[in-house]
């Protein structure tokens, strides 16, 4: 991505950017109204919507298992599996809530193909799954084509050349972002919302039956995922995704027990919210650093946890944890 001044503009120096992290959010703060205002002159307010879907990508021989997984220990449901030319993937859905808009996962593992997140997945703890990582979160957006002329002419850069056209919908995404290793797709759907197969894929064998535990009932919708990125590359990434989505930077909080500082950008109440958690200063060493850090350190920035809304936490974690999770 191309960082100019009409861009991604850093702190002066280093040296203030980490004071800012120590225990505010004024940088942020200082910088949010211009980005949205630049998102309004440049024609991207309302352009995109809540999220659609989360792409998971794991080592083929583990991706039976992770699906069975989220389906065991979440509200998710099985609806359905295909194969095409590049993935083999699964899809899974939560029930339609009036108060919240639900979003769906794809579990998938690579056919064939270069892997764009291997280089990021390399990391001392995470280097024997190269391929396996939350990698793209899917947005919405009413008209893709405009949406694209208007990134590329800031400088974003995209892992297709153009827009891929499939039968129900038309999608594109970003290159992974140097500052979280995360991936932002958009998407427009052209006939029937949530269906993701096409006239090239195939339906798959695969028929995973969804455990029948009462307590899954209280496991809703994704309420939340949460980001671990480098201190220094903290407010960078927020601005990154505030620019590239129709999000606003909404608060931070410095949790001095842990060391660390966590931003949530927001679309409205009812969508799912994007968390950012930093250490106040780089990784210096085990010993040294706090945790946020030290699990960037071994596993590199990437999504540390997913949230559901639960409702009866108490009776519900208690019951999870007698299912073996």
């Amino acid at each position: 991505m191309k960082e100019t001044k009409d861009k991604i503009e850093p702190a002066e120096t280093e040296t203030d950017l980490l004071k800012d992290l120590r225990n505010s959010d004024d940088y942020l703060l200082e910088k949010a109204p211009g980005i949205i205002a630049e998102r309004k002159l440049l024609g991207l307010e309302g352009l995109v919507g809540g999220l659609q879907a989360v792409i998971i990508n794991t080592e083929p021989e583990k991706q039976k298992a992770t699906a069975e997984e989220l389906l065991r220990y979440t509200g998710l449901k099985f609806d359905g599996a295909f194969v095409d030319d590049e993935y083999r993937t699964c899809v899974l859905k939560t029930l339609d809530y009036n108060e919240f808009r639900s979003a769906d996962f794809l579990i998938r593992s690579r056919i064939k193909g270069e892997n764009p997140f291997y280089q990021p997945n390399i990391a001392p703890k995470s280097r024997h799954l190269p391929n396996t990582r939350l990698e793209t979160f899917v947005f919405e957006t009413k008209d893709i084509e405009e949406y694209v002329s208007i990134q590329k002419s800031q400088g974003f850069q995209f892992l297709t050349d153009g827009i891929v056209r499939m039968d129900n919908y038309s999608f594109i995404q970003t290159v992974p972002s140097k500052f979280t290793g995360n991936s932002l797709g958009f998407i427009q759907w052209a006939g029937e919302k949530g269906r993701y197969d096409n006239s090239g894929s195939k339906a798959s064998d695969w028929d995973m039956k969804k455990p029948k535990l009462a307590h899954l009932q209280n496991i809703r919708w994704l309420d939340h995922a949460a980001t671990r990125v480098k201190a220094q590359d903290r407010d960078l990434a927020i601005i990154e995704f505030i620019k590239l989505t129709n999000y606003n930077f909404d608060f931070a909080i410095y949790v001095k027990p842990l060391n660390s500082i966590t931003s949530v950008a927001r679309l409205s109440p009812r969508d799912f919210a994007m968390v950012f958690t930093s250490g106040i200063s780089p990784y210096i060493s085990d010993e040294i650093s706090g945790p946020t850090e030290k699990f960037i350190h071994n596993y590199g920035s990437r999504v540390h946890h997913i949230a559901f809304q639960t409702e009866a936490i108490e009776d519900t974690y208690s019951s999870l944890v007698r299912d073996e999770m």
